[in-house]
């Protein structure tokens, strides 16, 4: 049987940790951030585990952490993935075993105007700009849509307007 989970995948700066918060509020459902565990577990920021231990190490810390999750029975929860989840083909199974896979999805300007004050993304540091956004959504779109059974574009929607369409179309 189907979890009744949501796992929300796609770049930076779409709306994932605002959609949760949304389904949170309004739905009573549980919100697991992926990068916030990691963060918890590792005791030190996604930046810090990037610069001192490297993608690699981080990448591999996310499927521990999809592993560790797909152990346990959870349900009314919506999963929020960072934004390179999707590299690591290995994830994919276990992204689908958690729940409904949802790609959100903007156009690198919509991006780049929801994160350009951010300085806390350690792919776009000192690097911060629509060519730059653009290239990681290229490199990353066909894993995203290998990994998604569902996209919803965000681009010039409300949060309420991307997270009703989200659970119509999950069926939630």
């Amino acid at each position: 049987m189907m979890k009744r989970n949501i796992v929300l995948i796609g770049p930076m700066g779409v709306g994932k940790s605002v959609v949760a918060d949304y389904l949170k509020e309004h739905k009573g459902w549980a919100v697991i951030d992926t990068d916030a565990e990691i963060e918890k577990k590792e005791r030190r920021s996604i930046q810090e585990i990037f610069s001192e231990l490297g993608e690699p190490y981080f990448r591999g810390l996310e499927r521990s952490l999809l592993e560790e999750l797909n152990q346990h029975n959870i349900s009314n929860t919506v999963f929020s993935c960072g934004g390179g989840m999707v590299l690591n083909p290995a994830n994919i199974p276990l992204m689908n075993q958690l729940g409904v896979v949802v790609n959100l999805t903007a156009t690198p300007e919509t991006i780049y105007q929801r994160i350009k004050e951010d300085k806390n993304r350690p792919l776009l540091n000192d690097n911060l700009n629509i060519g730059r956004i653009r290239e990681l959504l290229e490199k990353r779109q066909k894993y995203s849509e290998k990994a998604s059974t569902i996209k919803v574009e965000t681009d010039g929607k409300t949060i309420e307007e991307i997270s009703e369409e989200l659970l119509k179309r999950t069926g939630f």
